[in-house]
C-alpha cells in the first residue's frame, strides 16, 4: 500500500504512467504471450515502471486446449456521447460504467494512419479530468507516446520514422477485471488486456495478455480517470494472468466482459 501511495505523488508522472498503460506490451511490462495465433516471448527492457500498473510474471503463457467457459460474465454500459476527440464518455453512475470507461480508456488502436502520440493524446484529453490536466503533463505524455512508437515500429521491424507498412497494426481490448475497491464515487480495479499486432498484410497476428491497474472517479457528472482513487487499495494482491476460457481465469476471480448490445 505505501509503494501505492508514493506512485501518485505528482499529477505530471501519474498522468504520463497512466496514459501509457494501454501499451505497456510493448515496454515490457505485466505480459503474458497467449491466445490461438503466434506469440511473442515478453521483453525485458522498457522505460521506467508505469504508475498505472504492476510489472506480472514473465514467463509465457500457454492458453489451455480446452475451453472452460468463464463463471461472470458482464456487459459493459456504453457511453451515452462522442466526444470531439472520437472518445466514448458519458458513463452510468455504478462500478460497470467506471469499468466502461476505464476500459475504453485502455483500447488503443494503432495503424498506418494513427500513431500511439495521436492515441495516447487522445486518451488523455478525454478521460482525464480537467483538473489533472495541464500543458507540462500533456508534453510528458507525448513524449512517453513517442518512446512507445519507436518500441512498436522496433517490434514490427520498421525503420523508426517510417510509417507502418499496409495491414500492419496494434491493438488492445480489456477482455476482464477484478473489483478491488467501489462506492459510488470512486472505483479501483485491475484490468486485463489482449494486446494484438500485425506486421503487415501477409503477417500473422501476434498476441499477448497485459494486467495493469487502474481507478476511477465521479467528476463533474462522468467517470474520469484517478490516482487518488488507487489510495488505500490493496494492489499487491494480483490477480493471475490468465485467458477467458482458461480454468485459472475462474480461480483469479476475474469477470469476463461482453460487448455491449
Amino acid at each position: 500500500m505505501g509503494r501505492t501511495r508514493g506512485v501518485w505523488n505528482t499529477k505530471g508522472t501519474w498522468a504520463a504512467g497512466f496514459a501509457l498503460a494501454a501499451l505497456l506490451a510493448l515496454t515490457g511490462y505485466a505480459v503474458l504471450s497467449g491466445g490461438g495465433e503466434d506469440t511473442d516471448t515478453p521483453s525485458k527492457g522498457g522505460s521506467s515502471a508505469s504508475a498505472s500498473a504492476s510489472p506480472g510474471p514473465s514467463a509465457t503463457y500457454a492458453p489451455p486446449e480446452e475451453w472452460t467457459e468463464p463463471e461472470r460474465w458482464v456487459a459493459l454500459p456504453r457511453g451515452e456521447r462522442t466526444d470531439a476527440g472520437g472518445s466514448s464518455v458519458g458513463y452510468p453512475r455504478s462500478t460497470e460504467g467506471a469499468v466502461a470507461m476505464m476500459a475504453a480508456a485502455n483500447a488503443v488502436s494503432i495503424d498506418s494512419n494513427r500513431d500511439s502520440v495521436d492515441e495516447q493524446l487522445r486518451l488523455y484529453r478525454s478521460y482525464f479530468a480537467q483538473g489533472d490536466q495541464s500543458d507540462e503533463t500533456a508534453e510528458k505524455v507525448e513524449l512517453q507516446a513517442v518512446e512507445t512508437d519507436k518500441q512498436l515500429h522496433k517490434s514490427l521491424g520498421v525503420s523508426v520514422g517510417e510509417p507502418l507498412p499496409p495491414g500492419a497494426y496494434m491493438r488492445t481490448t480489456v477482455v476482464g477485471y477484478k473489483v478491488i475497491k467501489e462506492s459510488d464515487d470512486e472505483v479501483s480495479v485491475w484490468l486485463l488486456t489482449r494486446v494484438v499486432q500485425k506486421a503487415g498484410e501477409t503477417s500473422k497476428e501476434r498476441g499477448s495478455y497485459t494486467r495493469s491497474l487502474s481507478g476511477a472517479a465521479w467528476i463533474d457528472g462522468d467517470w474520469k480517470l484517478s490516482g487518488k482513487a488507487l489510495l488505500g487499495a490493496d494492489a499487491e494482491s494480483k490477480p493471475a494472468i490468465a485467458a477467458p476460457g482458461d480454468a485459472a481465469f475462474n480461480g483469479a476471480g476475474w469477470i469476463a466482459i461482453r460487448e455491449a448490445s
